[in-house]
């Protein structure tokens, strides 16, 4: 069963050069959320796809508070030049509160699915998944739908975690009859889809290596 928490999603654009700050105020940001009744889920910086100094940061809402989140972040970060924040709820994952701490590849894919087209959907992550993350070294750590009022419509975020960019790109390509099935259902998926997008990122707020290349 899913978690039954709210989260939100937080596209931060720093300032030139001041994206790494979103990850030293890590401490910061989990004490102003914390009386809130929310917590610092993760932060991620641009690997590929976005401007350099875009963040996505992710906040996990116990309550009913969740409106509260944008403003208790960029309280105790550098003025930010943008910030858009926008409510979400797990669906298949996560189904508690721990958050990633490992550092590695990060996928954000979203999605915009027909309404009659979503349990088939997640049918097919749920068959997908498990043989996924064996194949790959990889993890899913949510499918999130949005909060957002689309009639017919149902907009969503997956993310997804590699040990590197090179298995990122080496899961796009079966080398046997398993991986080949995975695909078969990630590219039903992506069929029912009237759009997706997709970008990397790397772990601001990882426990066990700093990310220190220059990506963009």
């Amino acid at each position: 069963m899913a978690d039954d928490a709210t989260y939100c999603l937080h596209t931060l654009l720093m300032a030139p050069l001041e994206w790494s700050k979103v990850g030293e105020a890590a401490s910061a940001i989990r004490e102003a959320l914390t009386p809130l009744g929310g917590s610092l889920y993760g932060a991620w910086r641009s690997q590929i796809g976005r401007p350099r100094d875009e963040v996505q940061l992710i906040t996990r809402w116990s309550n009913q508070d969740a409106d509260l989140a944008e403003k208790a972040v960029t309280s105790v970060l550098p003025p930010t030049r943008s910030a858009l924040s926008v409510q979400m709820r797990p669906t298949l994952r996560p189904i508690d509160s721990r958050h990633p701490t490992l550092q590695g590849n990060y996928a954000f894919r979203q999605f915009t699915t027909p309404e009659s087209d979503w349990p088939e959907f997640l049918d097919l992550c749920a068959g997908a998944w498990s043989d996924f993350e064996k194949s790959y070294d990889s993890q899913v750590i949510g499918l999130w739908r949005f909060n957002i009022l689309n009639k017919g419509l149902v907009q969503s975020l997956l993310l997804t975690r590699r040990p590197n960019l090179a298995m990122w790109e080496r899961s796009k390509i079966p080398e046997n009859d398993t991986e080949a099935e995975v695909r078969r259902k990630l590219s039903r998926r992506y069929d029912l889809c009237v759009d997706t997008d997709v970008f990397t990122t790397t772990l601001l707020t990882a426990g066990d290596r700093k990310d220190e290349a220059r990506w963009t």
